[in-house]
């Protein structure tokens, strides 16, 4: 079975995104941000409709989509667990962990599941580093990350 994509915005709904934030300084940012809540990740051809809406480049949304971490060009799966991996969590043994995670959630760092049902993602400070190793499931924060830590969020995404 394949990622199942969640339903794009149509032209209109990207519009109606870009004017909600049209007016705000660094528009580009808030618009990405809202558009990817909307459907959890960005088209090609959304960037595309905001660059022009927003009267600039290609390349410059593009490049704004693929500096920030924090934008998917691929839709996610169903639950998403973000690991850190920056140097203090590192220090605390966060390496092993995700070696862990990799193989006990089925999927590689940076990948989702084939069956579109779990997301595995590095990310480099969530800002935990004094209880490291920390992570984000499905967007709530998980520190101190052990092999029972591990065992506990397996369950709770189901994998």
């Amino acid at each position: 079975m394949s990622v199942l994509e969640p339903t794009p915005p149509t032209p209109d709904e990207i519009d109606a995104i870009v004017d909600a934030h049209a007016n705000r300084p660094g528009a580009l940012l808030p618009v990405l941000h809202a558009l990817q809540e909307r459907i959890g990740w960005l088209p090609d051809e959304a960037v595309a409709q905001v660059a022009e809406r927003l009267n600039i480049s290609r390349a410059e949304a593009h490049g704004v989509v693929t500096f920030y971490a924090d934008f998917r060009r691929a839709p996610p799966g169903r639950h998403v667990v973000r690991l850190c991996l920056a140097e203090a969590c590192q220090a605390r043994g966060g390496t092993a962990v995700a070696r862990a995670a990799e193989r006990r959630l089925g999927v590689a760092m940076g990948e989702t599941r084939a069956d579109g049902h779990l997301t595995l993602e590095p990310v480099y400070c969530l800002g935990l580093c004094a209880i490291g190793p920390s992570a984000l499931v499905d967007g709530a924060p998980v520190a101190r990350l052990d092999a029972a830590g591990l065992e506990t969020i397996a369950e709770a995404v189901g994998a």
